[in-house]
């Protein structure tokens, strides 16, 4: 914590990983589904991006990532949420579950092959803060699907676009590279809209 009497320092640091970082099967995987994306789209395909978070607030910085549940070992990984993977009855599986960290002095996976380093999106205390009290209520929604009809699939871009959206962001100044796409972004988008405007 500060000294008495001074602010808590803050930040939140948006990051770009390409998709299957460190991970050869996911990588393909998303090479062969961005192919196809772009083929119904009639576009030429696009490099896919997964977006982290990296949050410091006092004395403390947090990892901020939805992950598989086998994936990080830690006891301690400050895990805010589960929900299943594909389909809901496949939830009772460990393998076909994932978990949202916001981990105390953790990590995000292969955070070196972020692309164009990290991405300030604030340093107002009070809305780091806004942003660790969010974290608490992220949607327990099923990952690869659009249970919500937003026209897009939910992901871990869905919830960093969501928490960041909900938080006061000005989220036309954030978005992946160059280049490429996030899927699933929209998908936050909309659902924070619909909550701010009381229509969810």
């Amino acid at each position: 914590m500060s000294a008495l009497g001074e602010r808590p320092t803050g930040w939140v640091d948006l990051l770009w990983l390409p998709l299957g970082a460190g991970g050869h099967v996911v990588r393909w995987n998303g090479r062969i589904y961005e192919w196809l994306s772009a083929r119904h789209e009639h576009r030429a395909a696009l490099d896919l991006y997964h977006a982290g978070l990296m949050v410091h607030f006092g004395d403390v910085t947090y990892a901020v990532e939805m992950g598989p549940v086998w994936n990080v070992s830690a006891n301690d990984r400050g895990v805010v949420c589960e929900g299943p993977v594909g389909a809901k009855w496949l939830g009772r599986f460990r393998i076909f579950r994932y978990e949202v960290r916001c981990w105390a002095g953790g990590h995000i996976p292969d955070i070196a092959e972020a692309v164009d380093g990290p991405v300030r999106t604030t340093d107002d205390p009070e809305i780091v803060e806004g942003v660790l009290k969010m974290l608490r209520g992220v949607p327990s929604l099923t990952w690869g699907r659009d249970e919500l009809r937003t026209g897009e699939m939910w992901n871990s871009n869905s919830l960093v676009a969501w928490v960041l959206a909900r938080t006061g962001h000005d989220m036309e100044d954030f978005g992946p590279p160059p280049g490429g796409r996030a899927p699933g972004w929209d998908a936050g988008l909309v659902l924070a809209d619909r909550q701010l405007t009381g229509l969810d």
